[in-house]
């Protein structure tokens, strides 16, 4: 049952394989074993790793769930059951860890110190599904429907400059030709890149960085102005807004986990408190 869970999650041998602690020969022999005992196969090979079969899918949430009552038992039995453990992943991109994730940690640790965190920083979705990550923190207008979780809040925007630019508006920059800091190769559907493509098709970036965070970095050190969250530049004294927030660039920060992660006591734990202590700035 192990085999079948890890190799539905991880789709190939080889990163089954790195999931169960063995190597990928030896899960293509347990598979075969598997197989050969049901009388039929249960993943589809392709050139792109293996595809699970209806049976293997079912089998695979059948050890989901006796995944999340091992936990609870290994959790009636610690020292102190009030203290929770276990290794936690969280996914998110460079800019919402470093402004608001990180510097939750701290104190989630300090009452729960068998906790460990695997951090993912990343502008590349994880599959939760395959539990390359327990929770997921992202900026979208529609999370997706295979997840659960909750709203934390509106991301707003706003275009910044450095702290002594005396830009008065977006206008204003346009027209002085004042270079842009965009991350439009790696993040071409930002809403941001989007609204200034739209708004403004002329304009095309000096600067092209592979996250937002990277882009208030460069602004902060005079290379030119760059549309960033408040939760990131407005706490800054190296930056400044320039003008009114850019209401069409407004997206939800999620909280998000797989339906099956979220009964697990470690999962729970850490989502709850993440959705205590997230805040974005209001109007």
């Amino acid at each position: 049952m192990e085999t079948v869970l890890a190799l539905v999650r991880a789709g190939t041998l080889a990163q089954a394989g790195e999931r169960l602690g063995v190597d990928g020969s030896t899960v293509f022999r347990n598979l075969l074993r598997i197989e050969r005992g049901l009388g039929q196969a249960l993943f589809e090979r392709t050139r792109s790793g293996y595809l699970p079969g209806e049976l293997a899918l079912n089998l695979a949430r059948h050890a989901e769930r006796q995944e999340s009552e091992l936990e609870a038992a290994r959790s009636l039995v610690q020292t102190r059951p009030d203290q929770v453990s276990g290794q936690v992943r969280i996914t998110t991109t460079d800019t919402i860890l470093h402004a608001l994730v990180a510097p939750s940690l701290k104190a989630l640790r300090a009452r729960h110190p068998l906790l460990d965190f695997d951090l993912d920083a990343s502008n590349t979705p994880v599959n939760l599904g395959r539990r390359d990550a327990d929770i997921a923190i992202r900026a979208t207008r529609e999370p997706p429907e295979h997840l659960v979780g909750r709203p934390l809040g509106p991301i707003r925007v706003a275009l910044f400059a450095p702290r002594r630019s005396r830009l008065r508006s977006i206008e204003d920059a346009v027209e002085r030709g004042v270079a842009w800091v965009a991350p439009d190769d790696a993040l071409p559907d930002h809403p941001s890149v989007l609204w200034r493509r739209r708004h403004f098709p002329k304009i095309a970036p000096a600067y092209r960085v592979s996250s937002i965070l990277a882009a208030a970095e460069c602004v902060a050190l005079g290379l030119g102005v760059a549309v960033l969250p408040l939760f990131l530049a407005a706490p800054r004294a190296d930056l400044r807004q320039v003008g009114p927030e850019i209401e069409e660039c407004v997206t939800q920060l999620w909280l998000l986990t797989h339906p099956e992660s979220r009964h697990l006591r470690r999962v729970a734990t850490v989502l709850q408190y993440l959705a205590q202590v997230i805040h974005l700035p209001s109007k």
